[in-house]
């Protein structure tokens, strides 16, 4: 299982600097990241693919962070 998450940020730099500096809290929910992509429209809005080992801690992570930062959404997908 895969999830997608936009996150629209306040500035992509300031924004990546906090994402990198939390791989650790990614790593406890189960989350693997395995791409990053930046609008190509909107430079302040971040796509990113990851990888979920554990889809509850994963949910649980999502909601924090929007719970936290705002500004992010996600999708859970599988493989067709």
């Amino acid at each position: 299982m895969h999830l997608i998450a936009t996150f629209s940020t306040n500035g992509f730099d300031a924004w990546k600097a906090g994402y990198d500096a939390h791989a650790e809290t990614r790593d406890a929910a189960g989350l693997t990241m395995l791409q990053m992509w930046r609008d190509a429209d909107d430079a302040d809005r971040a796509v990113v693919l990851f990888e979920v080992s554990d889809r509850k801690r994963a949910e649980a992570w999502l909601h924090e962070q929007a719970a936290l930062k705002g500004g992010v959404s996600g999708q859970f997908v599988k493989t067709a």
